[in-house]
C-alpha cells in the first residue's frame, strides 16, 4: 500500500524502513507536518502516517478523502489531533499505537524529576565553564516524599513503580482506578490530598476536553508550596501562563516538561538560528528551576521500533481487509 509519511525525521525513516521489510508497503517520506498547506502531498496515497503535531481536522480529512486516502495511521498513542467524527463521516479509518514502551516515557519522567530536583542542568552548565561552586544546587531526598501520579494507565504505573523503588509515598488520581497501581504500592488519594501533600506531581493522563488545563491557577493555588511539576504527556494539560505565575511566586518549586501546549511548529525542529516568536516559551526557559525537553520521552530504540512495527502492521491489516486491532473510533 502507498503510504505518505509526514513529519518524517531520520530516525523515523530508519526504523520504518526496517519494519517495512516484513510488510512490503511503499513509503513516501515528507519532513513537513500534515496540515492544510501540505495535505496535497498525500494525493494518491491510500494511507497517511502522522505524528503528534500533524493536523487531521475536518478540513484536512476532507482533502485527504478527495485524494483517495482511506486510512490515517498515527505513530503515537494520543489522537487528540484527529477529528474522529469527521473521519467516521468520511469513511476514513484511524489507527494508533496503543502500547509501545511505557518504560521509555516513565523513565524520562523520572529523569526529569531527578534533574530538576538536583539541579543537574545548572550543574552541567557551570562545570562546562570550570565553575564547581555548589551554591544554589541543593535539592531534597526523594525517599520519604509524596509523589502524585495523575493518570495511572500503563505509563503512570511504570512511573509509580520507579517512585516506589525510590522509597516514595505514591498517591494517584484516575477516573478509572487500577488495581495494578495499588498492587505496586500506590494508593488513590482522597479529595484534596494531592494538592495538600504532594511534593512532586507527574502527569500521565491523555489530553481530552475534561483534562485540558487540569493544571491551572486554581489547582496550583492548592498545591503544596515548593512542589515540583513534571509533564511528559500532552502540553495542553497545563495552563502555561498560570504555571509561570506560580513559578514567579514560588508556589511551584520547579517544572520539567517534555511537552508544551503550543509546541506545534516549534518542537522537532532546529530553531537555534532564528528568533522564536513565542513569548510564553521564552519566559519559561529563563527560569533556573525549569527544564524543557523537546518531546523526546518516547525516543528509545525499543519504543521507536515497536511504534514503527505496530503502525505498518495496522496498515497491512487494513489492506488485507482484516479487523483493525488498534482502530480508534469516534466514540
Amino acid at each position: 500500500m502507498e503510504i505518505a509519511v509526514f513529519s518524517a525525521k531520520s530516525y523515523d525513516r530508519q526504523h520504518l524502513d526496517a519494519a517495512n521489510a516484513a510488510e512490503g508497503h511503499q513509503l513516501k517520506y515528507f519532513e513537513v507536518p500534515l496540515d492544510n498547506e501540505t495535505v496535497g502531498l498525500a494525493a494518491g496515497h491510500g494511507a497517511v502516517c502522522i505524528f503528534v503535531n500533524d493536523r487531521a481536522d475536518a478540513t484536512v480529512l476532507e482533502a485527504l478523502g478527495r485524494g483517495g486516502t482511506k486510512l490515517v495511521a498515527l505513530r503515537c498513542t494520543g489522537f487528540n489531533n484527529v477529528d474522529l467524527k469527521a473521519a467516521q463521516a468520511l469513511g476514513i479509518k484511524v489507527v494508533r499505537v496503543v502500547d509501545y514502551s511505557p518504560n521509555a516515557v516513565a523513565e524520562h519522567a523520572a529523569a526529569l524529576l531527578m534533574a530538576v530536583n538536583r539541579k543537574i542542568h545548572r550543574a552541567y552548565n557551570r562545570t562546562r565553564d570550570f565553575n564547581f561552586s555548589l551554591e544554589g544546587l541543593m535539592g531534597f531526598d526523594l525517599c520519604g516524599k509524596t509523589v502524585a501520579v495523575i493518570g495511572t494507565g500503563k505509563i503512570g504505573r511504570v512511573f509509580a513503580k520507579i517512585m516506589v523503588g525510590f522509597g516514595c509515598n505514591v498517591i494517584g488520581y484516575d477516573k478509572y482506578p487500577s488495581p495494578e497501581f495499588e498492587a505496586l504500592g500506590g494508593r488513590y488519594a482522597d479529595e484534596g490530598e494531592i494538592g495538600a501533600s504532594a511534593d512532586c506531581i507527574s502527569l500521565h493522563c491523555p489530553l481530552t476536553p475534561e483534562t485540558h488545563h487540569i493544571i491551572n491557577a486554581e489547582t496550583l493555588s492548592r498545591a503544596k508550596p515548593g512542589a515540583l511539576l513534571i509533564n511528559t504527556s500532552r502540553g495542553g494539560l497545563i495552563d502555561t501562563e498560570a504555571v509561570i505565575g506560580a513559578l514567579r511566586s514560588g508556589q511551584l518549586g520547579g517544572l520539567a516538561i517534555d511537552v508544551y501546549e503550543q509546541e506545534a511548529g516549534l518542537f522537532f525542529r532546529d530553531l537555534s538560528g532564528i528568533i522564536v516568536d513565542d513569548s510564553v516559551l521564552q519566559q519559561l526557559i529563563t527560569f533556573p528551576n525549569v527544564i524543557v525537553t523537546g518531546h523526546q520521552a518516547f525516543l528509545t530504540r525499543e519504543a521507536v521500533t515497536t511504534i514503527c512495527e505496530t503502525t505498518l502492521r495496522s496498515v497491512t491489516e487494513f489492506e488485507s481487509g482484516k479487523p483493525l486491532t488498534n482502530e480508534v473510533g469516534a466514540g
